[in-house]
């Protein structure tokens, strides 16, 4: 009698993916809500809104991946904090608006589901949501034999918050002489990693394990610093300032985010030397002879997030972000742009 051909022998394991989801119940569960309703497992989540509490609600949508930074995590074989970017990269984005992240969603596609693996990526998705106080409502896990090889995946992330129309943060009040303050990063985020890679092990030929400079952990751990979440700083300083603009410095580093949250009229100037770049920018810069211009352009240069504030909250502002345990800086000022100006100018200190 001829054997019959399983979806399993075609490299699809459905008993494994469906212990995988009991594994991951208890994770997905420790991040709800009160709002969140439904069961783990359903076809959709589920989430309760209450009218109640808004006058003319706004919903804000992010979504994001962790780009090659994937490569560190799977060259490393530790994977329990890339879920952790793969929050933050969205929930970041949608707390620029002003927006309180609600729930996300995650999709994750691999070429066989390997156990262990997969539910240290889930354990860092549920911890950002924790950090970030948006519920995980609910993802995918697709198996696609043929699509990757051994011991590769790939991540994307969905998120969906919620802001007050009158209190969206959309850089529309910004004016001459408003402040430019910013939170530093806790490393290179989720972006830049071509670059990094290719200085680091194509060009300098490191391994995983060399330490380098006056790095405190080896270059394997100092990539796989986990993107910080400025969420709950950021909701705590609107309830109290107005902000009138944030930028996440995301891919595109400095010289292409800033100008996304500035009206026409205005540019930012940044004081050089006004924060200390972190070690590992400067030794990328050596390693790569990579022109100053090129680094502003790829990397956040150790400031993750910015918000413009008017200059008389910026004292209170500064104060407020130390006691919730930011390291803050204020590198620059808004000014009126001239014609023929870059909207990003840099000046020393």
């Amino acid at each position: 009698m001829q054997k019959t051909t399983t979806y399993k022998d075609a490299g699809v394991d459905i008993d494994s993916a469906n212990l995988f989801i009991q594994r991951i119940k208890p994770l997905i569960k420790s991040t709800f809500r009160k709002e969140v309703k439904g069961s783990i497992g359903d076809f959709a989540g589920l989430f309760s809104l209450d009218p109640a509490r808004y006058k003319t609600p706004l919903l804000v949508s992010s979504t994001d991946g962790v780009g090659t930074k994937l490569k560190i995590a799977q060259m490393m074989n530790k994977h329990d904090t890339i879920g952790i970017d793969l929050v933050a990269m969205s929930v970041n984005d949608i707390v620029v608006k002003g927006a309180e992240p609600l729930f996300f969603l995650d999709y994750l596609a691999t070429g066989r589901l390997q156990m262990e693996t997969s539910v240290a990526i889930v354990e860092g998705i549920a911890r950002g949501c924790s950090e970030a106080g948006c519920a995980l409502i609910g993802g995918e896990t697709a198996e696609m034999p043929g699509m990757y090889r051994e011991g590769e995946y790939d991540l994307a992330g969905f998120c969906v918050g919620i802001v007050e129309e009158e209190r969206l943060i959309d850089g529309s009040t910004i004016s001459m002489g408003d402040r430019i303050i910013g939170l530093a990063s806790s490393g290179l985020h989720s972006n830049g990693f071509s670059l990094a890679r290719k200085i680091l092990f194509d060009k300098s030929k490191l391994k995983m394990s060399d330490r380098v400079g006056n790095l405190d952990q080896t270059i394997g751990m100092e990539l796989l610093r986990p993107t910080k979440i400025y969420v709950k700083s950021i909701l705590n300083l609107t309830k109290t300032f107005n902000i009138k603009g944030a930028v996440h410095i995301t891919g595109g580093g400095f010289l292409d985010n800033i100008p996304r949250a500035l009206p026409d009229p205005c540019r930012a100037v940044i004081t050089s030397g006004s924060w200390t770049v972190p070690p590992l920018f400067h030794i990328l810069q050596k390693m790569g002879h990579v022109d100053e211009n090129e680094m502003f352009r790829v990397f956040n240069m150790g400031i993750g997030m910015m918000i413009i504030v008017s200059e008389k909250d910026t004292p209170d502002i500064m104060d407020r972000l130390s006691g919730l345990g930011e390291q803050a800086h204020l590198i620059g000022t808004v000014e009126k742009r001239e014609k023929d100006q870059q909207p990003v100018a840099f000046v020393a200190s």
